[in-house]
């Protein structure tokens, strides 16, 4: 489903880039795929900023248009992508990445990777950016946004050419993707299976920083039928499902399996 591969040596943002094409061509057909050697003014979740040196990250953003998919299960896309990411880290560079509810990429408690999905004002278009860490050397790494320590696949003794490494998500992402959109059902497509699988977070106990600044903390049970962190608190109450936040895991869990 891609379209050639476009290659800049530096951009302010992939995904501020291919929005703005999608918004001058409403005909432009899903599967470009833009990669930047370089990002100076990269997003990341919450508002966050995001920037890559030089070489040493693979950055880049996908066009797609999920119109069969309603608009309540389009969160599904990020956790999509994530199960792309991780499933290609794991192939390709054999370190063992988990998700981070709902879509940071972690080895151990290290961000690995972000991913990033911004819908066209039309809603026509999503645009999915990922930032993933190969080559940066452990003393160049900064300290995540969200607090976490990062991680590069060189830091984890795992030398990867870029190139093999985008090609293999795209593959994923091209299978699991194409599916949902069949599909957008996560069972019958497989997703929720496929994430649950690769979430670290299940299971943990978590505390979650929701966007208007209110803080809930519980253990995480589950993933629903619209992406959405299921919390369980104490005492065993069932807590309001959670659409969007940043999670904290309190205790470190063992890797999914």
């Amino acid at each position: 489903m891609w379209a050639p591969i476009e290659v800049v040596a530096s951009t302010g943002s992939t995904n501020a880039d291919l929005l703005a094409r999608a918004g001058r061509d409403a005909g432009l057909p899903e599967g470009q795929v833009l990669v930047a050697e370089e990002q100076t003014a990269g997003r990341g979740r919450l508002g966050r900023s995001w920037s890559s040196e030089p070489g040493a990250s693979l950055t880049f953003s996908v066009l797609l248009r999920p119109e069969p998919v309603p608009p309540e299960r389009r969160g599904w896309l990020t956790l999509v992508t994530g199960v792309a990411v991780v499933s290609a880290v794991r192939s390709v560079a054999g370190v063992d990445a988990v998700l981070k509810w709902p879509n940071d990429v972690l080895v151990g408690e290290r961000k690995l990777a972000g991913i990033l999905a911004e819908q066209a004002p039309d809603g026509t278009a999503v645009v999915i950016g990922t930032g993933l860490n190969v080559a940066t050397p452990p003393e160049a790494l900064p300290v995540s946004p969200s607090g976490l320590p990062a991680t590069s696949l060189l830091a984890e003794d795992a030398a990867v050419s870029r190139e093999e490494l985008l090609l293999a998500i795209l593959g994923q992402l091209e299978a699991w993707y194409l599916a949902f959109r069949a599909d957008p059902d996560p069972v019958r497509a497989g997703v929720l299976d496929a994430y649950r699988s690769l979430c670290g977070t299940l299971g943990q106990a978590v505390r979650v920083e929701l966007p208007a600044g209110h803080v809930v903390t519980g253990v995480a049970a589950g993933i629903d039928l619209d992406g959405r962190l299921l919390l369980t608190a104490d005492s065993g109450e069932s807590l309001a499902p959670v659409s969007a936040g940043d999670v904290v895991h309190v205790r470190p869990g063992p890797p999914a399996t």
